[in-house]
């Protein structure tokens, strides 16, 4: 679980530092993967065994096992984000029509009567042009 490693030179001798030795993958100390802590551990305990046995492949269940649970916590970790990012989205909508409804009106009467007589005067303008 540890490492040495070196430190500083005081007084001609090299004095080294035992420093926790650095896991596997870093980026899995996360907290989205902590319900997978135990198949991490149980992968770099096997892994860190004699090398005919990661040669063999007898650490591949353990690699299996930690594939599926490290897809599972993404999988639920992307859930969640979406499920948020709609709620967001829900609220931005909210604010918007709000907005909207200030400024035209409820359900947009102001604009439909604008675009009305916009359409009205352009084609009153269309008739013009042709007599």
């Amino acid at each position: 679980m540890f490492g040495i490693t070196t430190s500083t030179i005081k007084e001609g001798q090299l004095i080294a530092s035992r420093t926790p030795k650095p896991t596997m993958h870093p980026q899995l100390e996360a907290q989205r993967f902590h319900s997978c802590i135990d198949l991490i551990e149980a992968l770099d305990k096997c892994h860190q065994a004699e090398y005919y046995k990661r040669a063999l492949g007898l650490c591949n269940h353990e690699k299996e096992a930690l594939s599926k649970c490290l897809h599972q916590a993404r999988y639920e970790v992307g859930k969640a984000a979406i499920l948020q990012n709609r709620e967001k989205q829900k609220k931005m909508d909210a604010k918007w029509k709000q907005i909207r409804e200030e400024e035209y009106g409820e359900d947009a009467i102001l604009q439909r009567i604008i675009r009305e007589q916009l359409a009205k005067k352009q084609k009153e303008t269309a008739e013009k042009s042709k007599n």
